[in-house]
């Protein structure tokens, strides 16, 4: 029986020979996520299975990063949860302020996701960790607890949609504007519950932030997973990051069934945006019109790495964010802090005006570092511009890349650094 990437791993975890698209099938995991939203209210479902441990304390990973540095009395103590649980097993993947960053950022740097694992979070973009070539999705809190108490869960076996890649980057395009494109063509739901898996020559010229991007907001087509094949580069990553660990690489059989395949040029591709109140409102900034900002932030677990903030660096260079607007720089990890501080990017971004946050989701979620006031408009480089997202029901989000966050920031408006 012919098997896409996705069905190859979930058949190798579940000990089958093979399964096909909406097989219901118990695997083996890998590894199991949360943070100090999810974990709380995982860890007090697990209390109820009233099971001593968990079930690999290596398996296991908690980050708190979502309103960390806590915020208020609220947080602290969700925290604090979460940091007696991680005591109490003795879990090996705990990493407190100090060490944390954006988990969907953290956890590659770490090389604790590697291609064939199957992984399961507590935060719907997981999917993040397919650009490694994993199977990885987001869970509620209650299949977590599960997941830490048995190392094992349930799937339906999802269809797929193969995308092709042809072709490389224009300047200042990057994978944001795939996936802000990708969504536009097919729409919020357009991949509902099945695998995105991206292929084609294209996929070389991809750099692995720019597929971290891409898996990461797979989620916003409502696709269970994304996946990228693990080539030369992804290798090259796994050997800084992850080296000395083991791993196995499962390819799509050449007849593979999909629903549809979708292509996507990258050498006619433009800078994307997309408009509130949905990541599909995709145009390109060229269409845009004058959508004046009074803030832009710049970070996230879909944009907050070393080249998203050499990107924005280079934009911000030798210019200054306008008058009245508010621009927000977030690393993702502690290590990406340090690295753009050793590179000067950190100094690049405060002569030029901006603010530099330590690494958190902050404002993405509408939790702190960048709340909306009624009326605002922001030029973020998150993954949704939900109503209410970063603050007041009636501010507006506008999801877009890097490059265009920074030179909107210096604009003052929505514009392409070619603009400036």
């Amino acid at each position: 029986m012919s098997m896409t990437m996705s069905q190859k791993i979930l058949a190798a975890h579940a000990g089958l020979p093979a399964v096909q698209a909406g097989d219901l099938i118990e695997a083996k995991l890998d590894l199991v996520l949360g943070n100090d939203i999810t974990s709380p209210v995982a860890i007090k479902e697990m209390e109820k299975f009233k099971k001593d441990g968990v079930f690999d304390r290596t398996k296991i990973a908690l980050v708190p990063d979502h309103f960390v540095p806590n915020k208020d009395i609220k947080s602290a103590e969700h925290c604090k949860c979460v940091r007696e649980f991680a005591r109490k097993h003795d879990i090996e993947n705990y990493f407190e302020v100090g060490e944390m960053g954006i988990e969907h950022a953290l956890l590659p740097e770490k090389g604790l996701t590697l291609p064939g694992d199957v992984i399961i979070g507590a935060d719907s973009h997981t999917c993040t960790y397919g650009a490694l070539g994993a199977f990885s999705t987001g869970v509620g809190s209650t299949d977590m607890a599960a997941g830490m108490a048995t190392g094992k869960t349930w799937f339906k076996v999802p269809s797929a949609i193969r995308v092709v890649l042809t072709g490389s980057f224009r300047p200042w395009v990057s994978g944001k504007d795939v996936i802000l494109y990708l969504i536009g063509q097919i729409g919020v739901d357009g991949a509902l519950y099945k695998s995105l898996e991206f292929t084609g020559d294209g996929v070389a010229n991809l750099s692995m932030d720019d597929r971290f991007t891409i898996a990461n907001m797979a989620i916003e087509a409502g696709a269970k997973n994304g996946i990228f094949p693990v080539d030369d580069k992804a290798l090259a990553y796994l050997e800084e990051h992850a080296k000395g660990r083991k791993w196995e690489i499962f390819t799509a059989d050449e007849d593979a069934v999909y629903d549809e395949t979708i292509t996507i040029d990258l050498n006619t591709l433009e800078s994307t945006v997309s408009y509130p109140h949905l990541p599909e409102n995709a145009r390109p900034v060229r269409e845009a019109g004058d959508v004046r900002i009074d803030q832009a932030v710049i970070g996230s677990c879909t944009n907050g790495r070393l080249d998203d903030l050499r990107i924005a660096a280079k934009v911000l260079s030798g210019r200054h964010v306008a008058k009245g607007v508010r621009c927000i720089v977030i690393p993702a990890t502690q290590k990406i802090y340090l690295q753009a501080m050793e590179e000067g990017l950190l100094k690049t971004f405060i002569e030029a005006g901006a603010v530099v946050s330590t690494p958190t989701c902050g404002p993405c979620l509408g939790g702190y570092m960048g709340i909306l006031a009624s009326g605002e408009k922001c030029v973020s480089t998150t993954n949704r511009n939900f109503v209410g997202r970063m603050g007041a029901i009636d501010s507006e989000i506008y999801l877009a890349s890097p490059a265009v966050a920074a030179a909107s920031a210096v604009a003052g408006r929505i514009v392409t650094p070619d603009a400036l």
